[in-house]
């Protein structure tokens, strides 16, 4: 046991014992850290590039009030049978505020079996959340990520290759016939647009937001330790927009980095080496003049893909902007 005053650090520590907790996004809301994670399944299932194993059918969210302290559990705030156009599996979510108004955005396949983003409305950051009949018109794939600018727009970037289907997607028409891009040609890229006031709907049609190499050219499919695979997030420090986003097949955290919210986005480097398990989830917040990344493992099931845990821990900007690389192994 720990001496009387010892503060045991919680940092690259597994936040949830009770439950398998995955992708989490997390923002500060009302002065406390909001952990919004996908919920995995205790389930032994082989695993395949559809992403079968990840059969989630609730959320929970998290409350932290400090980065010394266990999270608290606000409870399942709405579940699949819930959301009338969905068929399964609820992925990678995000939430934003505007306005009082709490937005849940959330991926899940439709009755079709394609992958929409849809929306769940609550009055509090802890929910509960209910869901909006129909996904948001002209959304597609997986990994919505809600973005507040300085300015009080907002923007949703999505994305995610394999399972989530965008590899499937050309000029956001859907064909089988499309692939994965291979070798020199241009890889796939994430998707932003704005939303309109209302928070529930876009403003416009889904744009390319494109990752380019130090001379302006677009990352290939080749590239697979560049290239975005899925997991986009945006934030904004200083004048500079930073978007990170996982590299799937290589298992790393990646970063690039425009003056324009839009891009392009120039690769910065590597933020997390990889991890225990094959997917590598994150996101990034500052809190009380601090820059942390909330990200997961495999620790709590000794590797085993779809189960999960949610961990954090502080991340370093050196003085030029860019991101200190960090060891997922490191614990």
């Amino acid at each position: 046991m720990p001496k009387t005053g010892v503060i045991i650090s919680i940092e690259k520590k597994p936040l949830v014992n009770d439950l398998y907790t995955a992708d989490p996004s997390a923002h500060v809301f009302n002065g406390k850290i909001y952990i919004y994670p996908s919920h995995d399944e205790d389930i032994d299932v082989e695993s395949n590039d559809n992403g079968d194993q990840y059969d989630m059918k609730d959320y929970h969210v998290y409350e932290m009030k400090d980065t010394e302290t266990y999270p608290r559990d606000c409870g399942c705030v709405f579940t699949l049978k819930d959301v009338k156009w969905a068929s399964k599996q609820l992925w990678a979510p995000d939430c934003a505020e505007k306005d009082g108004k709490y937005y849940f955005y959330f991926p899940a396949r439709d009755k079709t079996g394609m992958f929409r983003v849809g929306l769940a409305v609550g009055d509090k950051p802890e929910g509960p959340f209910t869901p909006e009949d129909d996904y948001i018109q002209g959304t597609y794939s997986i990994d919505p990520c809600c973005f507040q600018d300085t300015d009080n727009k907002y923007y949703l970037t999505m994305g995610g290759l394999w399972g989530g289907q965008l590899d499937q997607y050309r000029n956001n028409k859907w064909s089988a016939d499309n692939k994965e891009p291979q070798g020199k040609e241009p890889a796939c890229t994430p998707k932003i647009a704005l939303l309109k006031d209302n928070m529930k709907e876009l403003a416009e049609e889904l744009r390319d937001l494109v990752i380019v190499d130090e001379k302006g050219q677009p990352l290939t499919g080749g590239d697979d330790v560049r290239r975005y695979f899925e997991d986009p997030w945006l934030f904004k420090k200083g004048d500079t927009y930073y978007f990170t986003y996982s590299t799937g097949t290589s298992h790393l955290l990646c970063y690039a980095t425009s003056k324009n919210v839009y891009g392009p986005y120039t690769y910065g480097g590597c933020i997390l080496s990889p991890v225990l398990g094959w997917t590598t989830h994150h996101s990034i917040l500052e809190f009380n003049g601090k820059w942390y990344l909330f990200y997961h493992d495999c620790e709590r099931s000794n590797g085993i893909n779809q189960k999960r845990n949610v961990k954090f821990r502080e991340l370093t900007f050196k003085p030029d902007g860019k991101i200190q690389t960090m060891d997922g192994f490191d614990r």
